[in-house]
């Protein structure tokens, strides 16, 4: 690969967290996010060419984003949106479509509604942000002192994570969480009867909501081609924008590895590269 974003995903594989829901065999080589040129394409393949640039989020155990080459189904696969640099182009997928996934097709969030993202400053949270406002919600989010907010969010709930949210915040449509454990029971508590809160690091089971009368689904993104072209036409009208916290030569892949594991990232995702912005 040219280009490769790095994710939280990646480290907890690494780390045996999620082994009982995903059981990749081993060895396998980690990477969900690929931005970069096709060098061969199979027989059946008729809606991409060799040169074409473009972007993935390889579906289901396929991952590999750190090898030097992927065999990726064509039907995950869209041409890169042609605003942005290829490693801007590499924190994309993975994280723009949880949002799309979350927002649009789960939340089916409309104009006017609140919503509520946790870690608006990370990879996913800024991507979530900016398309909640894109769909005409009134969002609010929770950022770290040293993120500032750039994040554009319509309510930032704090500027420490001393203050206590849930004590402030109320009448909520949707809540997007990424930290779990004490933070997603506090989220339920803000949300509106019947509305919905969607966690991405767990618990998977919902029932714990239901005496609070309101809904919890744990997400876990698909692959998707098509929507990677809609999401690509997003950043080409200046609706999103990607956010890099840093970029690593790939041969240094270990050590932005380990750069995100320990928390080092103060806004959006790091990049692995092989090849200069202006390239």
């Amino acid at each position: 690969m040219r280009t490769a974003g790095v994710d939280p995903l990646d480290r907890m594989i690494h780390d045996g967290e999620i082994k009982r829901l995903l059981k990749y065999r081993t060895p396998f080589v980690l990477g969900h996010d690929v931005a970069d040129v096709v060098p061969r394409v199979g027989s059946a393949v008729r809606a991409f060419k060799v040169g074409d640039e473009v972007y993935a989020r390889p579906r289901g155990l396929r991952i590999g984003g750190f090898a030097e080459f992927i065999a990726i189904d064509q039907d995950d696969i869209a041409p890169k949106p042609a605003s942005l640099t290829p490693q801007e182009t590499a924190v994309v997928p993975l994280v723009a479509l949880a949002a799309w996934q979350i927002l649009v097709e789960r939340g089916r969030v409309k104009p006017g509604q609140k919503v509520l993202v946790h870690a608006g400053a990370g990879g996913l949270g800024s991507t979530a942000v900016q398309l909640a406002k894109h769909l005409g919600a009134t969002v609010a989010t929770r950022r770290a002192p040293t993120s500032s907010n750039w994040c554009g969010a319509s309510a930032p709930t704090s500027s420490t994570a001393k203050e206590d949210f849930s004590k402030v915040l109320s009448g909520y449509d949707l809540v997007l969480d990424s930290l779990g454990g004490t933070n997603l029971e506090k989220s339920l508590t803000v949300l509106r009867p019947d509305s919905l809160a969607i966690g991405v690091v767990g618990p998977p089971d919902a029932g714990f909501a239901k005496h609070l009368g309101v809904r919890y689904q744990f997400f876990f993104m698909r692959a998707d081609g098509s929507q990677l072209r809609e999401i690509s036409a997003l950043y080409d009208g200046g609706k999103l924008r990607p956010v890099i916290d840093s970029t690593f030569p790939f041969h240094r892949t270990l050590e932005a590895m380990a750069y995100v594991e320990q928390g080092r990232t103060k806004a959006g995702k790091v990049v692995v590269s092989m090849v200069d912005d202006n390239d």
